[in-house]
């Protein structure tokens, strides 16, 4: 079942949800989903996120105009925001995947065959998730990937930006990596996005690439 939500959504709304949903799909009272949407501004501290990631202090942060929300998934600290497209793809793992890894370079291919329908080269980087493209004779970091896998049912996922404001970014070290350039889909192509638009070709790519047909 794919869901998109129309408006931004709190991330705790979301994660809420995440988790009611993962729990029936484990009692198997659930089919396989993915959610859709955008998050009213967070940042979001994973596991592996330490204090000098965001030592600029928690007020800091608050004063951008953002919430913050520790969670149980893989990797450190980063933000979301409208204009930014998060998927949260909640599905028995076996079905598609050989296990974890396999899973991240799905979501992965599903991330940089959306970026090709826009004519944007993205790619991977060693030992770094997600997905990156050259901008300004760097590396830039346009997507972000987050997972965690409980009793085989996925949870967390995915977050491209589309035509978000990156500023917020530059007050934390995102996934925890040092000069981290963050771009978005509408700097690289210097012209305005549709969030929306961008997550129906998400949904058709993650289809194709998971061999899922919607309803």
């Amino acid at each position: 079942m794919l869901v998109q939500f129309s408006e931004p959504t709190p991330y705790a709304e979301a994660w809420t949800l995440q988790k009611r949903i993962q729990k029936e799909r484990i009692a198997e009272r659930q089919v396989d989903m993915l959610l859709l949407l955008e998050h009213s501004p967070v940042y979001t501290l994973g596991r592996s996120t330490q204090p000098t990631h965001w030592d600029c202090g928690e007020e800091a942060l608050r004063r951008t105009g953002a919430t913050l929300q520790p969670v149980d998934r893989g990797g450190s600290i980063t933000y979301h925001g409208p204009g930014q497209v998060v998927g949260y793809p909640i599905l028995k793992l076996s079905y598609y995947c050989s296990g974890p890894k396999q899973y991240v370079r799905k979501l992965e291919e599903v991330l940089i065959h959306t970026l090709l329908r826009w004519g944007i080269e993205g790619y991977r980087l060693e030992k770094k998730p997600g997905v990156w493209v050259r901008w300004n004779h760097a590396d830039a970091k346009i997507a972000a990937i987050g997972v965690r896998i409980d009793h085989g049912v996925t949870i967390h996922g995915v977050a491209l930006n589309v035509d978000l404001n990156v500023s917020p970014f530059s007050h934390i070290r995102p996934c925890g990596l040092t000069q981290c350039h963050i771009t978005s889909m509408a700097e690289v192509r210097q012209s305005a996005l549709l969030p929306s638009v961008v997550a129906q070709q998400m949904a058709q790519e993650f289809a194709q690439i998971f061999n899922i047909q919607w309803t």
